[in-house]
């Protein structure tokens, strides 16, 4: 049976894990990403399994989170394109390393967006980022558009989670001790929001190379 404690909305969800409310400018967010969504539109990718992945991804900067039937990994090519991945805009780098310094992980420069969306009923199952080659650099999670339930459980897959009910704007920072704890989004429910319409955009920044 699966046990879930909701977060009591302090800073540190658990040990190197730090939750920074309505941190993001999400009309900002929304019009930067118009354009890196037109050079490399969304799409679902596959699992290494084969299985179609529930949410709609796409990517930007030096380096693109990809899955396939060849596995995870980090590409400089757009594989729906086959042109590099668009520029990370500047107010996306900017956010990622002032929300970084927030939670006291100081010196980080991503070189990687990951963006996925997801529309009501869809989720993100348990697991850990493990494709970028230092684990010593945090990952930057910024949350936009319909409401979310983020859960985080630990360094193994199974036992006890944390809930945290993320909301338009709203970072979560992981590093240090949660950098490889596993952790998921619950299924969404339906919701309408002003400026994204039916869905949650997830911003994760990553230094991956």
């Amino acid at each position: 049976m699966k046990t879930e404690a909701l977060f009591n909305e302090s800073r540190v969800i658990c040990p190197g894990m730090v939750y920074l409310p309505s941190f993001a400018d999400s009309d900002q967010l929304h019009q930067a990403l118009q354009p890196v969504l037109t050079a490399s539109p969304l799409r679902q990718m596959q699992t290494s399994r084969g299985f179609p992945m529930s949410v709609r991804t796409s990517n930007c900067g030096t380096a693109g989170w990809i899955s396939d039937r060849k596995g995870y990994r980090y590409t400089a090519i757009d594989p729906l394109t086959e042109q590099p991945w668009p520029d990370m805009p500047e107010v996306f780098s900017s956010l990622a390393m002032r929300a970084a310094t927030e939670a006291g992980y100081d010196g980080f420069r991503p070189d990687a967006c990951l963006i996925n969306y997801y529309v009501p009923g869809t989720q993100m199952g348990a697991h850990q980022d493990k494709d970028e080659r230092d684990f010593d650099q945090p990952i930057v999670s910024v949350s936009l558009g319909i409401d979310a339930r983020f859960f985080v459980i630990g360094p193994e897959r199974k036992g006890t989670s944390t809930a945290v009910d993320l909301s338009d704007g709203d970072v979560v920072v992981f590093g240090g001790a949660s950098r490889k704890f596993y952790h998921g989004v619950r299924k969404l429910k339906s919701a309408t929001h002003a400026v994204w319409g039916e869905c949650r955009c997830n911003l994760t920044f990553r230094k991956a190379l």
